[in-house]
């Protein structure tokens, strides 16, 4: 179907045919005829197939001849990096149409909170923002939304993983109840679904299905603990049939990105790191010489997943298994493009192994998980028994955040806090998973990497010997250090002597 059939504004069509949109996806088809007619939506495909043109374009095509004297649009999303592409479509479109945007986001230099307050004060047609750092500045009372006619959630999935169900709900409240409400998501569990009965009305649905991964894809498994990674990759690597000619690495903690690209490099492998820490300008420098294959190996954070436009790699790693099984389907799509072939190497701790149960339920496909650490001189690997590790469920206190540190992206924080973690975590301390806490691990013989205290391997536990757990240290008897205390009717202790408090 062309756009032309759609019934567009002529000038918004010269838009579309400059910015090289020749044939509508199946999701625009679906989605750009409903949002004309002005009705909420619900809308689910995959990264990758054209969500941001299907509901930018009938936008655009309202905005540009509404005669607007105020902002009408709103659009939220998870990453800066998302915000970024979606401000210079719509500026690609600026030239054509009479409409502007601006993008609100975290984590750039000292004097992009006054640039971002300057144009909040002036207005645009339409604002493109992560919802932590709206917030900060809808706060200090100079943001007005009382006219927003037209709001989108884009990749919605994410930002509630990410926490911000929340600072969306706060946001909503400050806007009209009477708008068109737009929510796009890469993937549809309940959550999201009761999520959008809150915020949207009566909304139309469109559900595509998630695509199987191309058949040029070489998925492998490999069982690991988080000790036995690095030095396993590094074999992979030096092993691989196909050379590392562009590599993305996914990990869950932004703590281990560092490590990892050290690791890579003592080992002669040139390697950069992105995560939520790195400043925005810099993010632009690593991704840009990415592309422009300055150095073959990028170490990334799950919480920039989606925020990465790349595609054409020779291999992609799942450092730790993604929690979504449709997250592993976009994450290995960037390679094996265009009937070429790519190499996918996904590794599975104990911990894991429930999702790569969905995982092979969505790819309709049971994948050989592969034991070779023990052969390596790694020790033992993990037995893949899903029943027994399954027990613990993804979805806890772990699986509802931005990453396994349970920090929310740097996006949030006004200028002058530094590198604009979430305000959660403004103390610097943020939570922690609980199983961030190193518990111990088979550690063999030979594992020698060239690492040091900041790698994310493990030390070697000392309850273990070669791969096997040792005799169990006899359990020693508690000392009483003074008399218990005596009770208080509120049911608290009270120590016979207490200390002085301290000056």
């Amino acid at each position: 179907m062309t756009f032309s059939e759609f019934n567009l504004h002529d000038d918004l069509l010269a838009g579309v045919d400059a910015m090289n949109y020749l044939k509508a996806t199946p999701i625009q088809e679906m989605a750009i005829p409903k949002i004309l007619d002005g009705r909420d939506l619900i809308a689910s495909a995959q990264t990758g197939t054209g969500k941001t043109a299907a509901y930018l374009i009938p936008l655009l095509d309202k905005i540009s001849h509404a005669d607007h004297d105020h902002t009408s649009t709103l659009i939220l999303v998870p990453t800066r990096e998302l915000a970024k592409q979606i401000d210079e479509q719509v500026e690609g479109f600026g030239y054509f149409v009479q409409a502007n945007s601006i993008a609100i986001y975290g984590g750039g230099k000292g004097d992009d909170w006054d640039k971002q307050r300057k144009a909040l004060e002036t207005g645009a047609d339409i604002i493109i923002a992560t919802p932590g750092r709206l917030i900060a500045h809808m706060q200090l009372g100079y943001v007005k939304f009382d006219k927003i006619d037209y709001l989108v959630l884009d990749e919605a999935d994410k930002m509630l993983d990410m926490g911000f169900s929340d600072d969306i709900l706060n946001i909503v409240d400050k806007i009209p109840a009477k708008r068109q409400t737009l929510l796009f998501s890469a993937t549809m569990p309940n959550k999201i679904r009761e999520f959008a009965k809150r915020i949207l009305t009566e909304p139309e649905e469109i559900r595509l299905a998630v695509s199987k991964p191309a058949a040029g894809i070489d998925q492998q498994f490999y069982l690991a603990y988080d000790n036995q990674k690095l030095p396993l990759l590094a074999h992979l690597i030096k092993n691989s049939e196909k050379p590392v000619q562009s590599m993305v690495l996914f990990t869950s903690k932004k703590s281990e990105v560092n490590g990892i690209v050290r690791a890579l490099s003592k080992l002669g492998y040139e390697a950069r790191g992105i995560s939520s820490d790195l400043e925005q300008d810099d993010r632009e420098v690593v991704l840009r010489d990415f592309k422009n294959k300055a150095f073959p190996i990028l170490v990334a954070t799950d919480v920039l997943s989606r925020g990465i436009d790349i595609d054409n790699l020779t291999h992609v790693v799942n450092y730790d298994t993604p929690r979504d099984a449709e997250d592993y389907v976009h994450r290995i799509g960037r390679t094996a493009r265009a009937a070429t072939t790519g190499t996918a190497i996904t590794f599975i701790s104990d911990q894991e192994q429930n999702r790569i149960v969905n995982i092979e339920k969505l790819i309709e496909r049971e994948i050989d998980k592969r034991s070779i650490t023990e052969e390596l001189g790694m020790g033992k690997s993990p037995v893949f028994d899903p029943k027994r590790f399954g027990r613990r469920k993804d979805g806890g206190r772990g699986d509802n955040r931005g990453g396994r540190d349970g920090r929310r992206p740097n996006d949030q924080r006004p200028s002058g806090t530094g590198s604009g973690e979430a305000r959660s975590d403004r103390s610097g301390k943020g939570r922690r998973d609980r199983r961030d806490k190193p518990v111990p691990q088979p550690a063999g013989e030979g594992v020698a990497m060239a690492t040091d205290s900041a790698e994310p391997a493990l030390p070697l536990s000392a309850t273990h010997v070669n791969g096997q757990p040792a005799d169990k240290p006899k359990r020693r008897k508690k000392r009483r250090r003074g008399p218990r205390g005596e009770k208080r009717e509120n049911g608290q202790e009270q120590s016979p002597s207490p200390a002085p408090a301290a000056e």
